[in-house]
């Protein structure tokens, strides 16, 4: 079976319903954005040291396919019909993870720089990329109306990513202090 069906090769593409728009639209941006968004979370959690870190963006990886869906859908209820949704669970969920997150992480008095791990300067590009997304989408809602719901997860998700990527950052600074430690241990020990 071929990837290429030639149908957009006039400028258009399909939607989610098979409702038929060009590929430069509003919509079409939008739902493309949270595509970039989705690769890279998933290039984020390649990078992760912490494997919890690495579990629940694998989740959210999963959660952005019926973001997107939703968004690729003009016809709402054929959407919910065929596909899971995003609930004020899943909202709850990102700030679960970010109150747990706050309470164990160092408090941040002035603005940091966007990552000094690998893994958190990818999750600070995922933040920028999700801002932007957000953007397009508040644009996109002044012509379309969304459920409450996808619009408070979407707000949600560029304050999970932030204390994601501190998190990281904070992980490698721990491994590379006791890499540190144990260097000078050995040192003095005369290994």
């Amino acid at each position: 079976m071929a990837i290429y069906t030639k149908g957009g090769d006039k400028g258009e593409t399909s939607l989610y319903d098979g409702a038929r728009v060009r590929k430069d639209s509003l919509r079409v941006d939008t739902y493309g954005t949270f595509d970039e968004l989705n690769a890279n979370i998933s290039l984020a959690d390649k990078l992760c040291v912490n494997p919890e870190n690495k579990k629940i963006l694998q989740e959210i990886e999963y959660k952005m396919f019926f973001l997107q869906g939703e968004i690729a859908t003009q016809n709402h209820q054929h959407f919910e019909k065929n596909s899971q949704i995003i609930t004020d669970e899943d909202t709850h969920h990102l700030e679960h993870v970010i109150d747990a997150y706050l309470a164990k992480l160092p408090p941040v008095h002035s603005f940091i720089l966007p990552g000094s791990s690998k893994a958190g300067a990818q999750l600070h590009v995922c933040r920028t990329v999700c801002r932007r997304a957000e953007r397009l989408f508040v644009r996109l809602s002044e012509k379309v109306e969304f459920r409450p719901e996808l619009e408070r997860y979407i707000n949600r998700m560029s304050d999970f990513l932030y204390i994601i990527a501190r998190e990281e950052d904070y992980e490698d600074m721990l491994n590379q202090v006791t890499e540190k430690v144990y260097e000078r241990y050995l040192m003095k020990k005369g290994v």
